[in-house]
C-alpha cells in the first residue's frame, strides 16, 4: 500500500470550542494551562486565541502553530495533551479542530462548526477570497503611509517598500485578517446557522 504522505513544513491546528456559559472562568484557567506546557514542546512556534464577542454562546477559537506535522503529532499523543483533555471535561460542550498545512489558509477556514461531529465548513468561493482580501489589505497599505511614509522617505524605495510590507504583513495575518473573517462570517460561510433552541416538552397533566 502506498504511504500517505504527511503536510511538511509549519502546521496549524485550529480548534474550535463551544464552552458551557457557567464554566468560562475555568475554561480560561485551563487554557492558560494547556497553553503554558505546549510551549514546552519542541517545534512549538505559537498559540493565539480568538475570543468570543457573544456572551451567550461563547465559542472559542485556538490556533496552535507546530514547525511540522510530526512535532504537532507528538504533542497531540503525549501524556501531558491527554491529561490536559481530561481535565476538560464539563467545561466544554462542543469541539472541532481542523489541521492546516500553513498559517496562510487560515484566512478563509475558520472552523464554523456549531454541534459535535459537524465538519468543519469548505472554504469561501473564490471572487469572496478576493473581496475579503481587498477589505483588509487596502486599509493598512493606506495605515502604513500615513505612520511610516515619513520615516521611510530617505530610504531607498525598495527598502521602504519591504519595511512596509513585513508592516502591512504582520498585522494582516494577525489580528486584522482573523477577526475581519470573523466578523463577515455571516456572508463568507452563509449556510452557517446556530442551532435553534429547543422548547421544552410541555408536561402532562
Amino acid at each position: 500500500m502506498e504511504e500517505l504522505q504527511q503536510p511538511s513544513g509549519p502546521v496549524t491546528l485550529v480548534i474550535s470550542e463551544v464552552v458551557e456559559t457557567s464554566q468560562v472562568d475555568a475554561y480560561e484557567a485551563w487554557t492558560r494551562g494547556i497553553n503554558r506546557d505546549a510551549r514546552q514542546f519542541e517545534g512549538f512556534l505559537g498559540v493565539e486565541i480568538i475570543r468570543p464577542r457573544d456572551h451567550d454562546y461563547p465559542e472559542y477559537v485556538v490556533i496552535v502553530k507546530f514547525e511540522s506535522y510530526d512535532r504537532l503529532r507528538q504533542w497531540l499523543i503525549s501524556p501531558t495533551y491527554r491529561d490536559w483533555m481530561d481535565q476538560s471535561y464539563g467545561l466544554i460542550s462542543a469541539r472541532s479542530q481542523q489541521h492546516l498545512p500553513n498559517g496562510l489558509e487560515l484566512w478563509f477556514t475558520l472552523p464554523q462548526a456549531r454541534s459535535r461531529g459537524r465538519a468543519p465548513l469548505p472554504p469561501p468561493p473564490y471572487y469572496k477570497q478576493v473581496v475579503l482580501g481587498v477589505l483588509a489589505v487596502y486599509p493598512l497599505i493606506l495605515l502604513a503611509n500615513v505612520l511610516l511614509g515619513a520615516l521611510l522617505g530617505g530610504l531607498p524605495p525598495l527598502l521602504g517598500l519591504f519595511i512596509s510590507v513585513i508592516f502591512v504583513s504582520a498585522l494582516l495575518t494577525y489580528p486584522v485578517m482573523p477577526w475581519l473573517s470573523q466578523g463577515l462570517g455571516f456572508w463568507l460561510y452563509p449556510k452557517a446557522r446556530r442551532p435553534k433552541a429547543r422548547r421544552p416538552k410541555a408536561s402532562p397533566r
